[in-house]
């Protein structure tokens, strides 16, 4: 897993969580150019919640259901109740944002594509 994505497991708050370090070097230079794009995708941590929103529940449902998320300036947080179900889905939301990170592509076409669809703060 890349530096800028981790998994933290709470077991006293009974939650697993992924969370995404916007302020990251690399993500950051994605927000950047995901910004030159659409003006809209002023991507603080509620951008990126609002894109990936979109993202799961247009193509990975599964792992968006139970989810909760908390966003501010410097981050995204994905959370979930800790069970063996969702520490998978933990696991493949960790997965999911790295490959978008990574293959940056796929979300210049989402702000390209469907930013109408996105529920920009």
């Amino acid at each position: 897993m890349k530096d800028y994505i981790k998994i933290t497991t709470k077991k006293d708050f009974g939650s697993i969580s992924v969370t995404l370090n916007i302020k990251d070097e690399k993500v950051a230079a994605i927000g950047q150019k995901m910004k030159a794009i659409n003006e809209q995708a002023d991507m603080t941590g509620y951008n990126w919640e609002a894109v990936l929103n979109y993202y799961l529940d247009e193509h990975f449902p599964d792992v968006a259901g139970g989810m909760g998320s908390d966003a501010n300036a410097g981050k995204y947080v994905a959370y979930y109740k800790l069970n063996p179900q969702n520490e998978k889905k933990a696991e493949q939301l960790a997965t999911i944002i790295e490959d978008l990170i990574e293959d940056e592509s796929k979300l210049y076409d989402i702000v390209t594509n469907n930013a109408e669809e996105i529920d920009w703060e």
